[in-house]
């Protein structure tokens, strides 16, 4: 018993002589640790530092391109306002008009990192679906984008009638667009189609827009009705054409010319969004690349303080 009483009491008495083990230098105790850190490693820290600076060079990267692309379509986009105008005139834009056969032509981006540009044109797209929705009347969506096909496939996948994706690979003119207007107009039955879109102001705002295109037999009953379209009796027709074939290529022409200024509209406010969310991305990156500064910055002055505690103590144990 006496034995064992002292072999306890040796382990009591030697436990304090027993080094622990060394503290790292890349640790720092948690009351030195900044506001919600336990214990982190400078490397980590550098490592997170080095990361985020990256990040910021590629949003950097991204917001000049952005203004680049932006200055090389908006003077295209001002200048194809001219020619959906005369048709607004002429013709009329009636989104109230009560039809039978709608098409909503949602125009969006294939790429993100845009902000909310795309959601909106979505949203806008599904509340004028729920509009024009009834028991006798048909509703189909026309989709050009990756974007806004993601959103819409969800939940609209039986009313997609066409999806158009990888419009704006290449730099787009108005001889491609009337193609894919002529490809709509024959995969498609309507009586109205509403197109979608993000209409350019400036690079920090953009309006949700929608242009109202008609088919010529609700021209002519709208113009015989005498609503909004009541004075297109009032022009002379030339030629050998009558008012329904004439009446057949004004529907076509402004539908091309409609979409080509819609597209154009819509890259310009994808660029002008995107620049401000690149924007926004290297502003956070940077406060980011901050707070990381400061913490890397106590965690390395905790570390050297550590160590000299260590030092000094040892020193002190020495000489005692």
């Amino acid at each position: 018993m006496a034995m064992a009483a002292l072999r306890r009491e040796g382990r009591r008495f030697a436990a304090p002589l027993i080094s622990p083990q060394p503290i790292r230098s890349s640790l720092i105790a948690e009351e030195q640790a900044p506001l919600g850190v336990r214990s982190i490693s400078t490397q980590v820290v550098r490592n997170r530092m080095k990361s985020v600076k990256n990040i910021q060079k590629i949003t950097k990267a991204m917001k000049m391109v952005a203004a680049s692309k932006l200055r090389a379509i908006q003077t295209r986009a001002e200048n194809s306002r001219g020619l959906w105008q005369p048709f607004t005139a002429l013709l009329g834009d009636a989104p109230s008009v009560d039809v039978k056969k709608n098409v909503i032509v949602t125009i969006s981006s294939d790429k993100g990192l845009c902000g909310g540009i795309n959601s909106t044109s979505v949203k806008i797209s599904k509340a004028m679906h729920k509009l024009t929705a009834g028991p006798e009347k048909e509703t189909k969506y026309v989709i050009l984008g990756e974007k806004a096909k993601a959103q819409l496939i969800r939940d609209s996948k039986k009313d997609i009638e066409l999806s158009i994706t990888e419009l704006q690979k290449n730099p787009l003119n108005y001889t491609q667009v009337s193609v894919l207007a002529d490809d709509i107009l024959k995969n498609v039955e309507y009586d109205a189609l509403r197109i979608i879109f993000n209409k350019f102001h400036s690079v920090v705002s953009f309006l949700p827009t929608m242009s109202t295109v008609l088919s010529p037999e609700v021209v002519e009953r709208e113009a015989e009705s005498g609503g909004k379209l009541g004075d297109l009796d009032s022009y002379e027709i030339e030629g050998g054409e009558t008012k329904g074939e004439i009446l057949q290529n004004l529907a076509e022409f402004q539908f091309s010319c409609v979409l080509f200024n819609a597209v154009l509209e819509n890259a310009c406010s994808e660029q002008g969004a995107r620049m401000s969310a690149m924007d926004s991305s290297s502003r956070n990156a940077g406060e980011m690349l901050d707070r990381l500064t400061l913490t890397y910055n106590r965690t390395r002055q905790a570390s050297i303080t550590t160590e000299l505690i260590e030092i000094i103590s040892g020193a002190s144990a020495l000489e005692g």
